[in-house]
């Protein structure tokens, strides 16, 4: 059957879809639709900055599904959030499918995809868990009996579910009990060798992703998919990046490595019966003598390796290289030993590489090295964590660019992509040089300094910023509270309670509460609580979505949170009107990676600070003052009460980076703006 010539445009399908789903057509809608079909049709990479209410879910999905009918080919469409895979799969594209069935000649397929270890394994439940390293809950009875009722929960489960899929299961169970039922696609056995291969839940998700016009996954598969040296996704041609801000944090977080004595342990448990006892006693030795020199190491960032280390890392490398080799390769036969045999290889090897990694990563100089080490636990606080040596790259640019930009045209895309108002500060984190860029802007963007970059060669991209339904300037003021002190390291100062205190009564509640730790969250929700007669609600008190519910459906209310909560609250009206910010989010002074990455740039001759931290608050500034506008008819007040985001050198850079709302530092600006919309509001 020959192909159609006869597709219609972009533009036209975008209108026939938005008219059959109910919805108004948006300029800057449009205008996004138009680029990334420009993009598929040129291969150059597309960066689009679209505001909250855009639509642009549509704007990207009607071309790439066009795309996709046209060409025969599947499309990737990764996203950050749960939520976002969500809406994709349960709301617009069911609806796009049935609006474009007619116009395409055909209705467009979907699938959703995610690592091997979200889906049930059935030869794992038929033959029971392997060794799992130790864990201090298995000492608390309780623990052991919710944990048996979880386990018995699941083979219950079993006989309901047609896709095995853990975000299927309501309520859920702890990850503890998940990891009884499942496997990593390193210990899986394959379907070929897998006796319940041809009822395998992941292998029947991928057969479908293979199949489907559009395959939805995560950015952390998106990572796995380029880092492993076997391919998870379907062949595809075209990406498309939503919640791309996030992209660089949740790669890393696949890249990061990690060893402690219980996984070696584990590993020579596994070993079993499949060697010489003495090989794997070997191995055994080597946890012993890890975990004593872990036990008597601080926790932090190791610029160097300590000695003791030197010689206990080495040792578990050529341990477990030793129980590789005794492994021998794969050979026939029955289940049960090749199982084993496959959780033994599985964990030895990463075992191995780690250990490798750690050593790896001191061979390089300051402004040469490649990963970071440091070491996490805590045995003596109320939940004690047995250490651990974690190992995470420095930067993942090169990654991506190698393994996303170079093989796949590619559309990023964010509510926030420009910080300082220029799109070369995540360019430069992608791997996208911003020397290649033509960078489009819509009238009004913020320009007050532009953020640092390096010059580059490399894949050519267009940036554009399609703009926002919202007119932040007239229904939005950002009030900066420059007469207050600097935040200190001590708490949230009397004078920023007072001025907390006069914020939220002049808006009758109504409150966003966003602070840069859960301590200092805390102190407000508990010195609001006794200055204020309207309800406060902290993180923590319940379940995060209760709150938020409980937020939304009470005016009166006011949620306070820290920056776990920045990216997950959505309340459009008149429920939140207030926005409160303590303190500018730089990351933490002993944070691993990012003073690592700070040095780093310093130690190339550039500007670690601005590049690294002030990129990283003026991203999570630029989320959290995002919530006041969730509809078109939404307005409010954003009070910063960091004095330095008005008075610091570095603060035109993180202005530039928020949202255009109009600006003052007159508290009783902000607090008459306040009553009045407090005022207006229905009761």
């Amino acid at each position: 059957m020959p192909a159609r010539t006869d597709f219609p445009g972009v533009l036209e399908l975008l209108t026939h879809a938005v008219e059959s789903v109910g919805g108004a057509e948006r300029p800057g809608q449009v205008k996004m639709a138009d680029a990334v079909g420009h993009a598929i049709r040129t291969g150059e990479h597309l960066a689009v900055q679209a505001g909250t209410g855009t639509g642009k879910s549509l704007a990207y999905l009607v071309p790439a599904i066009r795309h996709a009918v046209e060409k025969d080919t599947t499309v990737v469409v990764s996203t950050a959030t749960i939520a976002l895979q969500r809406q994709l799969v349960d709301r617009d594209l069911p609806r796009l499918a049935k609006a474009l069935k007619k116009p395409l000649g055909r209705e467009p397929t979907f699938a959703i995809l995610k690592g091997r270890r979200n889906y049930l394994c059935l030869h794992r439940l038929d033959t029971g868990p392997a060794d799992e390293p130790e864990d201090a809950q298995l000492f608390d009875p309780f623990a052991v009996s919710r944990l048996g009722k979880e386990v018995t929960r699941l083979h219950e489960w079993t006989s309901d579910t047609e896709t095995g899929d853990r975000d299927e299961l309501v309520p859920g169970v702890s990850d503890q009990a998940w990891r009884q039922v499942s496997v990593t696609a390193r210990e899986c056995l394959g379907a070929a060798k897998c006796p319940v291969g041809t009822d395998c839940f992941a292998e029947r998700a991928r057969a479908e992703a293979g199949r489907a016009d559009v395959v939805v996954t995560n950015h952390a598969l998106l990572a796995i998919d380029a880092l492993q040296g076997y391919q998870v996704l379907p062949d595809h041609d075209l990406v498309i990046i939503d919640e791309a801000h996030d992209l660089v944090d949740r790669v890393t977080s696949v890249a990061t490595g990690e060893l402690t004595s219980a996984m070696v342990s584990a590993a020579a448990r596994r070993c079993g019966k499949l060697m010489d006892a003495g090989i794997a006693d070997r191995l055994l030795e080597s946890s012993d003598g890890l975990a004593l020199i872990l036990d008597d190491i601080p926790s932090g960032r190791l610029d160097a390796l300590p000695k003791p280390l030197q010689g206990a890392i080495p040792a578990v490398r050529d341990a477990a290289k030793e129980c590789l080799t005794a492994l021998g390769s794969d050979r026939k036969e029955d289940v049960g030993e090749a199982t084993a045999r496959k959780l033994a290889r599985s964990l030895l090897e990463e075992v191995h590489d780690t250990a490798v990694r750690l050593l790896d990563a001191y061979d390089e100089d300051l402004a040469h090295q490649r990963d970071v080490v440091w070491l996490t636990g805590d045995k003596y606080s109320a939940n004690p964590r047995p250490p651990a040596l974690k190992v995470a790259p420095l930067g993942v640019a090169g990654l991506l660019r190698e393994r996303v930009f170079n093989q796949h045209t590619t559309v990023l895309t964010s509510a926030t992509l420009t910080l300082g108002g220029e799109f070369d500060t995540m360019a430069r984190q992608w791997g996208l040089p911003p020397s290649g860029a033509r960078v489009v802007k819509s009238p009004g963007t913020a320009t007050d300094k532009e953020a640092p970059s390096d010059e580059d060669n490399g894949p050519k991209w267009t940036g554009l910023d399609v703009g926002s339904p919202f007119d932040h300037r007239r229904n939005g003021i950002l009030y900066l509270a420059k007469h207050l002190p600097p935040p200190g390291r001590d708490g949230l100062a009397e004078s920023t309670m007072d001025e907390l205190a006069a914020l939220v009564e002049a808006a009758g509640g109504r409150t966003l509460g966003l602070f840069s730790s859960m301590r200092a969250a805390k102190q407000a929700a508990e010195a609001m609580r006794e200055r204020l007669d309207h309800p406060i609600l902290c993180q923590g008190d319940d379940a995060t979505p209760l709150l938020v519910r409980q937020f939304s459906e009470d005016a009166r209310t006011c949620l306070f949170g820290t920056l776990t909560l920045w990216q997950g609250v959505d309340v459009p009206g008149p429920s939140l009107q207030l926005v409160v910010v303590d303190r500018i989010p730089f990351p933490r002074p002993d944070d691993p990676v990012s003073s690592a990455r700070q040095r780093a740039v310093e130690a190339r001759g550039g500007n670690g600070f601005l590049t690294v931290a002030a990129t990283h608050a003026a991203l999570l500034l630029a989320q959290g003052t995002g919530r006041l506008h969730r509809s078109v008819t939404d307005r409010g007040v954003v009070a910063v009460l960091d004095s330095r985001l008005a008075t610091a050198r570095y603060g035109g850079f993180l202005r530039a980076s928020l949202p255009p709302f109009w600006p003052t530092t007159d508290p009783q600006v902000a607090r008459d703006a306040l009553k009045r919309l407090d005022a207006a509001a229905p009761a």
